[in-house]
């Protein structure tokens, strides 16, 4: 059972969630180790983790639609290539892979987005290039091997 005083720490934690992130992590923590677990604001606790988890979801995202969209340029605009574009397409790259090396199971999240992705690099490369929509495939040209390996860019 938890006692009102146990109940008043949460209360407490909870509060300090709104005012300190910062020092409700840190004490959150402590509580963690010391195995003070009753006192734990775990509602926010696992909105916290839940939210990781999308973040990384969301930045795996965010990369992998910058990085087709620059393929995309790369290989339909080729008198505009430039250092600046492989810079941008070997740090998304990068970047994607240390995401991967931390959760490895985040891989095959890549392969459920990569139509999707695919579909607003379309729509960006369209806007960025001034080409028509219609020059792009429909389907993305790459496949994720491909996107991903450092070695591929298209021709």
């Amino acid at each position: 059972m938890t006692s009102d005083t146990e109940k008043t720490l949460v209360t407490n934690l909870s509060n300090l969630y709104e005012q300190d992130y910062y020092l409700w992590l840190e004490t959150t923590v402590n509580k963690i180790r010391s195995h003070n677990f009753d006192s734990v604001d775990w509602e926010n606790l696992l909105e916290e983790l839940e939210s990781l988890g999308r973040s990384e979801r969301n930045a795996l995202k965010s990369r992998l639609t910058v990085l087709l969209l620059h393929l995309l340029k790369y290989q339909y605009q080729p008198s505009h290539r430039s250092n600046s574009w492989l810079c941008i397409i070997n740090e998304q790259r990068r970047q994607i892979e240390f995401v991967l090396e931390d959760s490895p199971s985040l891989k095959s999240y890549l392969t459920e987005i990569l139509a999707k992705c695919y579909q607003v690099a379309r729509r960006d490369a369209a806007s960025e290039t001034g080409l028509p929509a219609n020059t792009f495939p429909d389907e993305s040209p790459f496949s994720l091997e491909e996107t991903l390996n450092p070695d591929f860019l298209p021709e």
